[in-house]
């Protein structure tokens, strides 16, 4: 009976943690995509009524639409890309609800553009960003 009930437990953990598992990866993605200018790619991430707050620097302000998001990043793309991309610092926090990725990226092109990231994704898409520039973070 114990072996049992273990065997189903373990098959209830393996499958919630397969309804979770993975959005650092698809953070990674999206940075990545940032980083080449693919705003196209960057705009299939985003899940209905995303909203993008951008704290500092010029792009500085909140979107709430696709129109205005895709507009934002065709500006970033436009001064920014390609640029290098550096990712570190990456944590993950899951649940059947949803989870959140943060990570301190930077994008190297012209400039040096350090950004603490916060992403919320909901069923499987994006639906809230926070890019903070902090010129002070380390890498």
């Amino acid at each position: 009976m114990f072996a049992r009930k273990l065997a189903v437990g373990s098959i209830l953990l393996s499958l919630a943690g397969g309804a979770f598992a993975g959005i650092s990866d698809d953070a990674q993605a999206h940075f990545k995509a940032i980083a080449s200018g693919n705003v196209e790619e960057i705009m299939s991430t985003y899940g209905d009524g995303a909203s993008l707050q951008w704290v500092g620097g010029p792009l500085n302000g909140t979107y709430t639409s696709a129109d205005k998001i895709k507009e934002v990043w065709m500006k970033f793309a436009k001064n920014n890309a390609p640029a290098e991309l550096m990712v570190s610092k990456v944590e993950e926090s899951a649940n059947p609800a949803g989870g959140t990725v943060t990570a301190n990226v930077m994008f190297k092109a012209k400039n040096e553009i350090k950004v603490r990231y916060a992403l919320v994704y909901r069923d499987g898409k994006l639906v809230n960003e926070v890019w903070q520039i902090d010129p002070k973070l380390m890498y």
